[in-house]
């Protein structure tokens, strides 16, 4: 009888014990889902906030952007990715989370909003852009439309390590050591593979009135307004050229834009 009654009494006790752990592993997961929920939420709610921790992050964020430039302005991928990374902290810098500043272009003639950040003096002006996508468009024209630039144009597309030396002689940075910078964040994310192979010639003309069709990969917080502020077009003239019905776009859509 007493065997009978201390079996009963552990069959209890390790019911007990099973239902408690499934309790706790059913809580424990609950909670995990729950902060998994949340951060997708925030991410897909703060798009142009842009929560990167790691330059891959930002590599992949980035790398179609700075494709797409080097196809219109023939600025290598590797160079606008490695000077994002170096000059944005990888998106975590002041500028570039408070003004979507992600290349440290400073005020010069600038007529837009502007943000005041020490540099190489106390309170420098430098210029605010709406979004990120305009600090790589700007970036794109600032080393187009200088005349101190224009030797770096004359060299290959895949020479990286001239366009890093050459930004330097050429004065964008004061640190004699950007160079070596600049080509350690290429070589060690392999930022020159996206330099290989552009989809399309860019203009060896930059203020011609030729016309440009280039391919944008629709990403993640992509709406046909950001991308015509991005190529300087309008919604009307790609709603046309893709003959879309709507404004709704998917993730890797392909779109032809038409630039001048």
């Amino acid at each position: 009888m007493k065997r009978i009654v201390i079996i009963i009494f552990l069959g209890i006790l390790i019911a007990s014990c099973g239902a408690r752990r499934k309790s706790n592993l059913s809580q424990a997961n609950s909670k995990k889902l729950v902060v998994i929920s949340e951060k997708s939420n925030k991410s897909n709610n703060e798009v142009k906030s842009l929560v990167i921790n790691t330059p891959l992050q930002y590599i992949s964020f980035f790398k179609a952007v700075a494709i797409n430039e080097m196809q219109l302005y023939g600025i290598p991928a590797s160079i606008t990715l490695a000077q994002g990374i170096l000059e944005s902290g990888s998106g975590k810098g002041r500028l570039a989370r408070q003004a979507n500043n992600h290349f440290g272009i400073k005020c010069h003639k600038w007529n837009g909003d502007k943000i005041y950040h020490d540099d190489d003096k106390e309170q420098e002006c430098f210029r605010k852009y709406n979004d990120p996508n305009s600090s790589y468009r700007d970036h794109s024209e600032f080393l187009a439309n200088r005349k101190r630039y224009s030797k770096l144009f004359k060299l290959k597309i895949t020479d990286y390590k001239g366009w890093a030396k050459g930004l330097r002689k050429a004065g964008y940075a004061t640190d004699p050591k950007y160079p070596k910078k600049l080509i350690s964040i290429i070589e060690r994310y392999e930022l020159y593979k996206y330099d290989k192979n552009p989809e399309k010639k860019y203009s060896e003309n930059k203020k011609s009135s030729q016309i440009i069709v280039k391919r944008h990969i629709v990403q993640k917080g992509d709406t046909l307004y950001s991308i015509s502020k991005l190529y300087n077009t309008t919604v009307d003239k790609i709603k046309k050229q893709n003959n879309l019905n709507s404004i709704v776009l998917s993730i890797g859509q392909k779109l032809k834009i038409s630039t001048y």
